[in-house]
């Protein structure tokens, strides 16, 4: 996977649901580096993105700057809890005992609303995002990088 400007493997992709579209920039953070840093330091994502970080069954968002949606999803990509507008300075948010990975996106920016308890999403690499070589290995995966606002590019 190809490095971001502050050193963190991201993936571009998208988050389909019922077979549709339902979040064209996803982030996706799968090394333990990219998840620690989650979304700790950014101004804002905006409308239609959010990050997907892997091997997550809680979250915090002490230091964040805005508030957040969250999905939580199992093993199998099926929604566990769904948590509206967590504000800035939560010590820990959980998803349940089930919860393996979590969307994160700004609170109201992506529709979370309709969202069920036990719905299954898709994640999608986005097969026209630019791919790079890391340590002379294919990653064979596309990325995104964030700019200095902390917004996607």
């Amino acid at each position: 996977m190809p490095e971001s400007r502050w050193g963190c493997l991201v993936e571009s992709g998208c988050m389909m649901r019922e077979g549709r579209v339902w979040v064209r920039g996803t982030v996706r953070a799968a090394t333990w580096r990219a998840r620690l840093r989650g979304l700790l330091g950014r101004r804002s994502l905006g409308a239609d993105a959010a990050m997907l970080i892997e091997r997550c069954g809680a979250v915090h968002t002490v230091g964040m700057r805005f508030a957040l949606d969250l999905v939580f999803l199992d093993r199998a990509w099926r929604v566990t809890r769904v948590v509206r507008n967590v504000p800035p300075g939560r010590w820990m948010v959980g998803g349940g005992w089930r919860a393996a990975r979590v969307l994160e996106s700004e609170a109201g920016c992506v529709d979370v609303a309709g969202v069920r308890i036990g719905e299954t999403l898709v994640w999608r690499p986005d097969p026209e995002a630019e791919t790079m070589r890391r340590g002379g290995v294919d990653a064979g995966r596309p990325h995104v990088q964030f700019g200095e606002e902390g917004k996607l590019r």
